[in-house]
């Protein structure tokens, strides 16, 4: 007996001669057509136990289809395909009640385990929303393998409550992912309200978030509002979640714990209804080992982790997220640009340290700046200036830093007679590079905390709150010799 059977709509009779061969292979019963009105012959008639659908069909929308049969049988998996691959394909897939959404082209093993798990799970019933045709306005941009896993997870996660933990490199859009599990959630009605933990001054964190009463702290002449009660009804993103001090995280977990929380001052517990979206971009398990972050606040936040690429892994997402740039500069009245395809390939070599941001603002120059109508490839090499890499940071007959460095190691090892060190090596590695480097930099910016922020390609609140964490004294207008 078939494992089942699967009807497949796709115009492409090579795509359909494909899974025909595929699927029948692993024990399925296939049935193939390449309209919508012979895929809703077959459900309407009560035929097959799962949906493969390409949304674009001759005489159909995929997208339009599937609410249809949704409404006849309620309980048939159905899996969407598309070449269209974009966030917006995904979540409307999601939106609509498709049991899964691939883009194309896929890897066959992929298509036969989201069968067996359609059929070994009921899917629960969806409701549809109101159609979005906003396709021009992208939440994100890329259409990579690794975007679209991003863009799957994240179409999941919409008709989801979770609290989701965004993690990735400065400038990889952890904000626009949180936005966009909002903006197309089941808060999106209510309000999206964004807090940088990195940007706020410690001894004020637990007000900005919370709210304090009258006289809750010297200053306070009136009731301020925290950001959860701004957000009620809505998103709470907190951003770079690293960086809040441990009596906020103790506040915090309560929120999560008990949806319930007390201003500054205050003792009346407050209900909350908000979800909470975090991010960061540092290894959060290493600070809990440091005793900087607390375990249980991280098991209730990293629910579901979301694993937002950065740029380099995804260098052919750069034309289009170019493209998007020069569109966005047209529309703010900055003259019309286009980059011609050397470019386009220097663009795609070059590493990237500040991500998608980095290239964004690039762009944003360029269309400023550049006086003709096409940026070649000279203009992208002198405009990223790229700096000598470690081989090069030498003088006439010294050893490079990575060699010293690594000769420093091989000699800690060695003393250590055949043991290991203590836990927390990197850290401790790290931190003895970035006290001389940040020191030095600042030295030779003379004090100024921006200009020493661009020389190291750091956002100017993580170089403040680098010189914090390690104690350095900044002097400014002065140069060492």
């Amino acid at each position: 007996m078939p494992a089942g059977t699967i009807l497949i709509a796709d115009d492409d009779a090579a795509v359909r001669t494909v899974l025909n061969q595929a699927l029948g292979r692993a024990g399925y019963d296939v049935r193939t057509t390449g309209t919508a009105a012979g895929l809703w012959r077959w459900v309407t008639a009560g035929e097959g136990n799962l949906v493969i659908t390409d949304v674009v069909l001759p005489d159909e929308n995929g997208f339009d289809l599937i609410p249809r049969i949704k409404r006849i049988r309620p309980d048939l998996p159905i899996v969407v395909m598309s070449a269209q691959n974009t966030i917006l394909t995904a979540i409307n897939a999601a939106e609509r009640g498709a049991f899964e959404y691939l883009p194309k082209p896929f890897d066959l093993k992929e298509l036969t385990s989201v069968v067996q798990r359609a059929l070994a799970i009921t899917p629960r019933k969806s409701e549809a929303p109101a159609q979005n045709d906003g396709e021009e306005r992208l939440p994100l941009i890329g259409r990579s393998p690794a975007m679209q896993e991003i863009y799957r997870v994240i179409a999941r996660l919409t008709q989801t409550d979770l609290t989701v933990m965004i993690m990735g490199e400065s400038g990889t859009g952890k904000e626009l992912a949180a936005r966009a599990l909002h903006d197309y959630g089941l808060r999106r009605h209510g309000p999206f309200v964004a807090v940088n933990m990195a940007a706020i001054p410690k001894e004020l964190v637990e007000s900005e978030l919370f709210g304090h009463e009258r006289g809750a702290f010297t200053g306070a002449t009136n009731r301020g509002i925290g950001r959860f009660e701004q957000a009620e009804g809505g998103t709470l993103f907190l951003d770079e979640i690293g960086d809040m001090p441990l009596e906020a995280q103790t506040r915090l977990l309560r929120v999560l714990q008990q949806g319930e929380y007390t201003t500054v001052g205050g003792r009346t517990p407050i209900k909350t209804d908000v979800r909470i979206i975090a991010a960061t971009n540092r290894e959060l398990r290493q600070l809990i080992q440091q005793g900087l972050f607390r375990e249980d606040l991280y098991y209730r936040l990293n629910v579901v982790p979301l694993r937002l690429p950065p740029l380099r892994e995804r260098a052919e997402d750069i034309t289009d997220l170019v493209r998007h740039f020069l569109r966005k500069a047209e529309e703010e009245h900055l003259p019309a640009k286009r980059v011609d395809a050397e470019a386009f390939e220097l663009l795609k070599r070059y590493r990237w340290p500040g991500n998608v941001r980095e290239l964004e603002n690039l762009i944003r120059r360029l269309a400023v700046l550049h006086a003709g109508d096409v940026i070649t490839a000279a203009t992208v090499a002198a405009e990223l200036n790229e700096p000598p890499r470690f081989p090069d940071m030498l003088d006439a007959g010294q050893e490079t830093l990575g060699a010293a460095v690594e000769r420093h190691l091989s000699k800690y090892f060695a003393q250590q007679n055949g043991r290991l060190p203590p836990p927390g090596l990197y850290d401790r590695i790290v931190q003895e590079v970035e006290r001389p480097l940040l020191s030095i930099c600042l030295g030779a910016t003379r004090g100024n905390q921006i200009r020493a922020a661009q020389l190291l390609g750091l956002n100017r609140n993580t170089l403040r709150k680098k010189i914090r964490d390690l104690g350095l004294e900044v002097i400014r207008g002065l140069r060492p010799e």
